[in-house]
């Protein structure tokens, strides 16, 4: 039960369901950070989605539940990687996920496939999760019955990293296929990194990617970040990144 707003969040509800935030949608249209005005509305908006993000941690904490925010531009393998984990894991932790897309139910299938609760989040225009959003799909999780909560925000690089959700831990994936010089790009997420996941690994060859420079920039920017190098597809390193899911959650 919700100490703020009074709602029960263990719901038996669960799978393909969707829901438009149109209301949180927004366009970008390069506002000037030099107004006194955009910066005001700028900073309301992150401070009421912070306090929602830390009535979600609550929840998290409450039911003792790990949840783990993953982000990353589109196609680089969220879903594939949720898949793997889920059919490998599911034996020794209960895992749920809350699906972020602009439109489409197609990835949260993708989960009840593999085996995994899932709650889907039509986005409709805006090209990120809040804590509003997450807060609101926890009503149809059975999160007391959950172990990790996974959350695939929109593939997104710059926006994602401004909203907390109430995680525990931020996961970026890199895939191969956008080049090594991808974090100093998108410096703000990578920051916000606990751990970064370099995915299509064994593609690495054919696109030129510098595994020791991405390494060298994502420690730059998150020296705390754990790194693993992985391909979901044919199961490279898999068995690191299951073995420090388990560590976070044994730790957690």
């Amino acid at each position: 039960m919700c100490k703020d707003c009074g709602c029960s969040i263990n719901s038996s509800h669960t799978h393909e369901h969707t829901h438009s935030h149109d209301h949180h949608a927004h366009t970008h249209e390069n506002p000037s950070l030099k107004e006194s005005k955009t910066i005001e509305v700028i900073s309301k908006i992150l401070s009421k989605n912070d306090e929602q993000a830390k009535h979600n941690r609550e929840h998290f904490n409450e039911a003792n539940v790990l949840c783990i925010n993953l982000m990353s531009s589109p196609g680089s393998g969220k879903t594939t990687l949720l898949e793997s984990t889920i059919k490998t894991l599911k034996d020794e932790l209960k895992i749920a996920v809350i699906e972020g897309d602009l439109e489409t139910n197609n990835d949260a299938l993708r989960i009840k496939n593999a085996g995994a609760p899932s709650y889907q989040i039509t986005t409709g225009q805006s090209c990120h999760l809040d804590a509003f959003m997450v807060h609101e799909a926890l009503h149809h999780l059975a999160i007391d019955d959950t172990d990790l909560l996974f959350i695939e925000n929109v593939g997104n690089l710059v926006c994602p990293a401004s909203y907390d959700l109430g995680e525990h831990l931020n996961v970026v994936l890199l895939s191969v296929t956008e080049g090594s010089d991808k974090p100093q790009k998108y410096p703000v997420m990578f920051k916000k990194a606990d751990i970064v996941l370099i995915t299509k690994a064994d593609l690495a060859h054919h696109f030129d990617f510098d595994m020791k420079e991405a390494t060298k920039f994502v420690k730059e920017l998150s020296p705390r970040a754990d790194i693993i190098a992985i391909d979901a597809k044919n199961g490279t390193n898999m068995e690191l990144w299951y073995k420090l899911l388990k560590l976070k959650k044994e730790l957690f």
